[in-house]
């Protein structure tokens, strides 16, 4: 048999079926020849993806009848459809034909090609990835879109997916390799994590150069601009030069000035494949997106969720200073940069031993006198609640480490969630403020009525209002080689939808933001009214002698 390249294999086919090949067919062709041990391909939707799987999948079968693939999807329907697309393939390939190389014996799930003398295991084997897979074993595996919504929605399917997943390590035989291949659905994607295992990657974006402004008329860019959209869903348009905006190079740069204002502008350089995805097609897609994050995700591949973010954390702004306490005219007073403080809050939720979530959170929140919210600091309090020597004294625990944070930033109260655990808690905070002789009030508070709506009540207005500030220290507490702390993520994951997920962090802001009241400033006090004319009718004034009798 003579053995040919991916990249000439698969020219032979286009050539059977009058196809016109993308350049950057060709591109996926090399990298799948040779991606290693761990490879990801990430592709915009409609590019080609599976039908160049199906080619592959034959190629290996070709050239290796021994080969064994265990292919992947989010459902078994979908594993099916690259299992029928792959025994087509090799139905028409001439070479396939040449060769005898075909569909031995098998139904879709699993099947074999002539030449294969592995009674167990098949050639093709197609599952979902929360099928059971176990007996299975495998010289490739391939996870085609395995990250889809369902599988995602909750703590609990995500955690069942990552399983499975695993699993794998134990079907592939040694020295195999292992393919992911899709389009990220969500901040804490599947295929980050991949890149950071040190996968071979190719992510070929629907443009390769983008740039995003919001509220703007005018603005520059460092490509040359070809496609400019304006707004998402079924309002947005794809502008049009010289009639919608105008472009004019300076240097290296391109200033672009529109006719009119816009919310939001996505500037992209050249398509992917333009001779598909025509203008006509591009604009008609980008209507049918429901939100930006799904745009984005699809054919720009970033990793986001396909919905709305509730609570953006984006929309924080970052900030890196301590709070000072200083005295004048016998007072003392606290100063956050140029800002004075007028108000801190404090909410500490204890570990209630949940078994979704063991995090004893604290959130500091400084207030100022124009209504910012300043996110100082969230911690987890770790250990014990409380911890006591042999003569039966406080020394330890996380009312003890709680005490090193009332003492460093001046706390004056702090509230206690009392539900579980937290109805012990309070006793053992009070006898750790003693012992250290710290003065701190200790208020009691017992959440009812639905967590979720009480973290958005608090939440959502003050972040899309611009008045949430967030400490650095918060931004930079990254989990388990994550790129953003667990703060963001619980935030960018919230679904209130949901009623248990990871939460701890965002359950204690909402609270330390609610227990200060809500403040407007004093410049809103300096503007002068406005009076309106008073358009009523008076009766006057009017004199009236008044005669009594005894």
């Amino acid at each position: 048999m003579i053995k040919v390249s991916f990249a000439a294999f698969y020219l032979v086919y286009a050539e059977t079926l009058n196809w016109v090949v993308p350049d950057f067919h060709l591109d996926v062709c090399d990298f799948l020849e040779d991606y290693g041990t761990l490879g990801l391909l990430m592709m915009p939707r409609g590019h080609g993806k599976s039908t160049l799987l199906d080619i592959y999948n034959a190629w290996k079968l070709y050239s290796n009848p021994e080969h064994l693939i265990l292919h992947q999807g989010a459902t078994d329907p979908d594993a099916y459809k690259v299992s029928r697309g792959t025994e087509q393939v090799l139905e028409r390939h001439p070479l396939c034909q040449i060769y005898k190389v075909k569909k031995a014996r098998g139904e879709t799930q699993k099947w074999w090609v002539s030449g294969s003398t592995d009674v167990r295991h098949g050639s093709i084997h197609a599952r979902g990835i929360l099928s059971n897979v176990t007996g299975a074993r495998a010289n490739e595996i391939q996870n085609d879109d395995v990250e889809v919504p369902s599988n995602i929605g909750t703590p609990e399917a995500r955690e069942k997916l990552r399983y499975r997943l695993s699993e794998q390590t134990h079907i592939l035989i040694p020295g195999g390799q292992k393919l992911f291949v899709g389009t990220p659905h969500t901040h804490d994607s599947l295929y980050t994590h991949i890149q950071k295992l040190g996968a071979k990657c190719l992510i070929l974006k629907m443009f390769q150069k983008e740039k995003r402004f919001e509220q703007v008329i005018e603005c520059i860019v460092d490509f040359e601009p070809i496609y400019i959209f304006s707004g998402i869903g079924t309002s947005s348009r794809l502008l049009v030069k010289d009639k919608d905006f105008q472009v004019k190079q300076v240097g290296k740069a391109y200033k672009i000035t529109f006719d009119e204002s816009h919310y939001l502008i996505d500037v992209y350089s050249e398509a992917l494949w333009p001779e598909r995805f025509t203008s006509t097609v591009m604009e008609e897609r980008r209507r049918e997106c429901r939100t930006i994050n799904e745009w984005d995700s699809q054919y720009q591949l970033h990793a986001k969720p396909v919905g709305d973010v509730r609570l953006d954390p984006d929309k924080m702004i970052p900030y890196d200073c301590e709070p000072v306490l200083k005295r004048a005219n016998g007072q003392y007073y606290m100063m956050l940069g140029e800002r004075r403080i007028v108000g801190i809050s404090c909410r500490w939720d204890p570990s209630s031993g949940k078994i979704k979530s063991d995090v004893s959170a604290v959130s500091l929140v400084l207030h100022d006198d124009l209504g910012n919210k300043y996110w100082h600091r969230s911690i987890q309090l770790k250990g014990d609640v409380v911890t006591h020597n042999a003569n039966g004294e406080i020394t330890g625990g996380q009312v003890w480490q709680l005490c090193d944070l009332i003492e460093k930033f001046y706390i004056p109260k702090i509230t206690i969630e009392t539900n579980g655990i937290g109805n012990f808690a309070p006793a053992a905070l009070k006898g750790a403020l003693k012992k250290r002789k710290l003065r701190c009030g200790v208020k009691e508070h017992h959440s009812t009525g639905p967590k979720n709506k009480r973290i958005l009540e608090s939440l959502e207005g003050p972040l899309v209002s611009g008045l949430v500030w967030v400490h650095v220290s918060v931004v930079d507490t990254p989990e388990d080689g994550e790129n953003s702390s667990v703060q963001y993520k619980q935030m960018r994951m919230f679904n209130p939808a949901i009623t248990d997920q990871e939460d701890d962090y965002l359950d204690s802001l909402a609270g330390a933001i609610v227990d200060q009241p809500e403040r407007i400033g004093k410049i809103h006090r300096q503007n002068e009214v406005n009076e309106s004319p008073n358009w009523r009718s008076e009766s006057g004034v009017h004199e009236a002698t008044y005669d009594f009798e005894n």
